[in-house]
Formats: C-alpha cells, sequence, structure tokens
C-alpha cells in the first residue's frame, strides 16, 4: 500500500487544473460571443464550427488515452504527454484570441485551425493528468480528495478566467482585452506544468498489459456495466451543465440586461461551487459517493428551474440562483471522476488489468461531445426562434432563450438523477 498522499503533493498535482480551467471557459463561454458579437461572425455559423471541431477533436481523445497505456506500460511516464501539450496549448489560445483581420471565411478558417490546436493540446495534456490522478491512490474516499484538490485549483482558474477577461476588456477594449488574457495564460501553463510534473504523487507501480489494441480503447471501458451505467448518468447531467455555460452571458446581457455583471455572476456561481466542494466530500464519505452526487442535483434544479422567471433588472434573484446551483457544482466536479476510477477497480478485479488511460480518454471524449452538442444545438435553435445576441429581439424569442437556458437543463438533469437513484452507485455507501 502507498503511502497516503500530502497536502503539499496533492496541491502540485492539483496545481495544473488552474490553467486548464482558464482555457476552457473561454472556449466554450467567451468564444461563441467574441466571435459572434465582436467579430460579428454568425451565431448559427460559430455554433457549427463549435460542434464540427469538437467532435473532430473528440475522437482523438480515446486514441490519446491508449496511447499514454501504451507508454506506461513500456516504462514511460504519463507526464511526458503533458509536457508535450502543455506549450501547444499556450501557442493555441495565443491564436484564438488574437485573430486576423479578415473576412468572415478567413475569419471562420482562423477560428477551426486554433480550436483544433487547443482542443488537441489540452486532450494530449487532460487525459494523461487525470489518468495520473486516478492511479495515486487505492482509498475510494482518497480519490475524491484527489479529485477535489485538482477541481479546487480548476475552481480558482475559473475565477480568474471569468474575471480577468473582463477587466482587461473595460481598460484595453473587446479585442485587445482577450489578446492580453492569452498572454497572461502562456506562462502560466508552463508553470503550473511544471509544477505538476516535479511535485505531484507518484502513481501507483502496477503497469497495465502491453500489446492492447487501439480498439480496446472503446471495448475495454465499453465492456464494463457498472462504467456504461456511470456514463449514461454523466451524459445527461453533461450536457444539463454545458446548455447553460454557452448561454450564460447572452441570458445575463438580454434577459437581465446586466451585462456589466456577467463576471460578477460567474464568479459568484464559481465561488459558491468551490465553498461546497469540502462540503460534497464530506458527505460522499459519510453517505456514499452516489447518495452525495444525487442531493448535489436536487439542490441544483431546485435552484436553477426559477432561471426561467426571470426579467430585466433582476440581479438579486438572479445572484441568488447564481448560488445557490453553484453549491451543487462541487459534486459535479469530484464526485464523478472519483467514481470513474472505482469502476476501474472492476477490470483488475477480473484480471484485465487497469486501462485508466482508455478510460479517462472516452470520459473526455463525452465531456467535449457534451459541450458539442450545446452549442451545436442550443446556438442554431436560439436563431431559428429569431434571437440575435445584443438586438432588439422580440419578447417569444427572448422566452425560448430562457426556456432554454433554464427548463431545458433542469429537464435533463432530473433524468440524470433519476439514473442514478435507479443505479448501483445509490444502493451502498460506498
Amino acid at each position: 500500500m502507498a503511502a497516503r498522499p500530502t497536502s503539499l503533493e496533492l496541491a502540485a498535482y492539483g496545481a495544473l487544473g488552474l490553467p486548464l480551467a482558464m482555457a476552457a471557459l473561454p472556449i466554450y463561454v467567451h468564444v461563441p460571443k467574441f466571435y459572434a458579437d465582436t467579430l460579428g461572425l454568425s451565431l448559427a455559423g460559430v455554433g457549427a464550427i463549435l460542434l464540427a471541431a469538437r467532435i473532430v477533436d473528440a475522437v482523438q481523445d480515446p486514441f490519446f488515452g491508449w496511447w499514454s497505456d501504451r507508454a506506461r506500460a513500456r516504462g514511460t511516464s504519463r507526464w511526458a504527454f503533458v509536457a508535450a501539450g502543455a506549450p501547444l496549448l499556450a501557442l493555441g489560445m495565443a491564436g484564438l484570441f488574437h485573430p486576423p483581420a479578415a473576412g468572415s471565411g478567413g475569419l471562420s478558417a482562423w477560428l477551426v485551425a486554433n480550436l483544433v490546436l487547443v482542443y488537441t493540446a489540452f486532450s494530449l495534456v487532460t487525459v494523461s493528468y487525470q489518468a495520473h490522478g486516478a492511479e495515486i491512490t487505492d482509498d475510494v474516499a482518497g480519490r475524491t480528495r484527489v479529485t477535489a484538490w485538482r477541481e479546487g485549483f480548476a475552481l480558482v482558474g475559473v475565477f480568474l478566467a471569468a474575471a480577468l477577461p473582463e477587466a482587461l476588456r473595460q481598460s484595453l477594449g473587446e479585442r485587445e482585452g482577450f489578446a492580453r488574457f492569452a498572454i497572461v495564460f502562456a506562462p502560466l501553463v508552463l508553470l503550473a506544468a511544471a509544477i505538476t510534473i516535479l511535485g505531484s504523487p507518484p502513481a501507483h507501480p502496477r503497469r497495465p498489459p502491453a500489446g492492447t489494441a487501439a480498439l480496446g480503447t472503446f471495448t475495454i471501458p465499453l465492456s464494463n456495466a457498472p462504467f456504461r451505467r456511470l456514463l449514461a448518468i454523466f451524459v445527461l447531467n453533461g450536457i444539463a451543465a454545458s446548455i447553460p455555460a454557452t448561454l450564460v452571458l447572452f441570458f445575463i446581457e438580454d434577459v437581465v440586461r446586466r451585462p456589466d455583471l456577467g463576471p460578477p455572476f460567474l464568479i459568484a456561481y464559481f465561488a459558491a461551487g468551490a465553498a461546497g466542494l469540502p462540503f460534497w466530500v464530506w458527505l460522499a464519505r459519510r453517505i456514499g459517493k452516489g447518495r452525495s452526487w444525487l442531493a448535489a442535483m436536487a439542490v441544483s434544479i431546485s435552484a436553477f428551474a426559477w432561471a426561467f422567471l426571470l426579467g430585466p433588472g433582476d440581479v438579486a434573484a438572479y445572484l441568488a440562483i447564481c448560488v445557490l446551483s453553484g453549491i451543487g457544482l462541487g459534486a459535479d466536479l469530484a464526485i464523478p471522476p472519483s467514481l470513474l476510477a472505482d469502476v476501474i477497480d472492476g477490470d483488475e478485479a477480473r484480471g484485465a488489468g487497469r486501462h485508466e488511460g482508455a478510460y479517462f480518454g472516452l470520459w473526455s471524449l463525452v465531456t467535449k461531445l457534451n459541450l458539442a452538442l450545446a452549442a451545436g444545438i442550443a446556438l442554431p435553435l436560439l436563431q431559428a426562434f429569431g434571437y440575435a445576441p445584443g438586438a432588439a429581439s422580440s419578447p417569444e424569442s427572448l422566452l425560448v432563450l430562457a426556456a432554454v437556458y433554464a427548463l431545458l437543463p433542469c429537464a435533463l438533469k432530473l433524468a440524470a438523477a433519476g439514473v442514478l437513484a435507479a443505479s448501483p452507485f445509490c444502493r451502498s455507501a460506498g
């Protein structure tokens, strides 16, 4: 049994979560508005690009997982993938927010190219990073502690990604503000990668079986029945979270009509998630991970459904919704990857070895498809009903915006809660 990781070691491991979250939030929150509103591309066109780029990108995640497992089986550290991907991620983010002066065709091509670079680098880093986290400890409760440290740092990254672009935008303008944000991001991701690589707790010395075909990145995880059940819950819950993330700035600007308060609203939401994170870790230890996650879903649904009733100037009410629904966020971040590490144990018990890279590669694919579906469905749907960001939209189109933003996610999360409640994850305190 390996020694229990120290808090300092877990802090070093979690450090890389900060810049990864800083990269993720602008892509699914700021990029649609930046390219559609500031640069003038059509909303449907941006949605289609995000969907297509995500689908192309997501296909490579299981391959990166297979590659990481094979390298680990041959004695190569998973950190080699992190070291290779971090500089590419910095380069892609710089390109994404330094668009050239070009027409819609040129801007669209630039967006596609830099999205693919960012997504590829992000995948190269994230899959091996998360797989290493699953290998740090065999203790069921300890796994939630590992993911909580990682997601805690990620929430700090989200704070920075929410506040820094807005501060830079107000002082430097829209285009220059995002360009400076990308410049700040580059050294930060390189420094965090170095801290994580050098200071993280070591992985257990087990090695996955060598010689697994690339097809095993799909067949091995999908042959695991608990994983299939967990994946179904994760998909429903993930799409439920991705739709509001894609539409939040539009909702704040055109329904609440306080675009100046966008960053404070986002910070309040993620701050509540960070504050709630220790509670969900404690509750998972007391009543089980599945039951704790189910309770968090109930909290989120109960709070977020009220967003549909908001109108212009409802600042206090929307802030309360951000805080209350944000409290459930900590469970969404910490518990699913901890449950994923648990279900991998089933393969080892059956003598099939461990394939953390394959599991987290497929997990990453599904995460990205959730975001892609949110952008590829929600944005064209709103445009079809006549909604245009920042314009004088009709009351009907704003009603559709509110329904897609608030009610559709609640319905999806309710379905996820039903599947979770009927699953083995809620039948024990483990």
